[in-house]
């Protein structure tokens, strides 16, 4: 991961947070009137430090969704959200039932002469 100077840290942490570019640019000190454009260069030139930080930040309340599900599943008081709930702890411990996919193939038999006309 690349080193960023103080600036530059802290516009990464304010767009995470935000995840406005202009705004996280202003409150990081650099100048309202190219903030816009600063923002949006900053954004894309750290894109690789902003995707792992907001991988980190979403993998730091997982615990706390997880709680959160747990608890409604035995105590919300409709039986539809106790049960989207209960499926959800399901698919996440890997008893997720699988898709159901149609597929349909055809083959069509074509002379040698009607594929190389085809390709040619």
């Amino acid at each position: 991961m690349r080193k960023l100077d103080e600036r530059q840290e802290r516009f990464v942490r304010l767009y995470v947070e935000s995840g406005n570019a202009t705004k996280a640019c202003i409150e990081a000190g650099y100048s309202e009137n190219s903030a816009a454009q600063k923002g949006w260069d900053l954004k894309n030139r750290y894109a690789d430090v902003i995707e792992q930080r907001l991988k980190d930040a979403v993998r730091d309340k997982v615990p706390e969704a997880m709680l959160t599900i747990s608890f409604l599943a035995k105590n919300a008081n409709s039986e539809t959200v106790r049960l989207a709930a209960a499926k959800d702890i399901a698919d996440r411990g890997g008893m997720k039932p699988t898709d159901k996919i149609e597929q349909q193939v055809t083959n069509i038999e074509k002379s040698t002469d009607e594929l190389r006309h085809e390709l040619a």
